[in-house]
């Protein structure tokens, strides 16, 4: 399953808190959609601490990179760091 593969693919962020929506449901048969899956991601970690949103996001497509665009279509990130809250 993709959503195992993402999970286990965001462990090298030693992450606290990972959610992983799959939300290809909503998207399907929208123009430009090859096939693959559509997700939100919410990723907690230290490593993100000083890091802008922009470098946090690289960090995370860094492990995907080769899932996209033929596996994932669209990925919505929201990076924590430790100190921050996810609401």
């Amino acid at each position: 399953m993709l959503q195992t593969e993402i999970k286990q693919r965001l462990q090298a962020l030693n992450p606290e808190q990972l959610d992983i929506q799959d939300d290809s449901a909503l998207h399907q048969g929208h123009a430009g959609n090859t096939g693959g899956g559509h997700f939100t991601i919410t990723v907690k970690s230290s490593l993100f601490s000083g890091k802008s949103q922009i470098m946090r996001h690289r960090m995370v497509y860094q492990c995907l990179h080769d899932l996209m665009p033929h596996r994932i279509h669209a990925l919505s990130i929201n990076a924590l760091s430790s100190d921050e809250s996810s609401d």
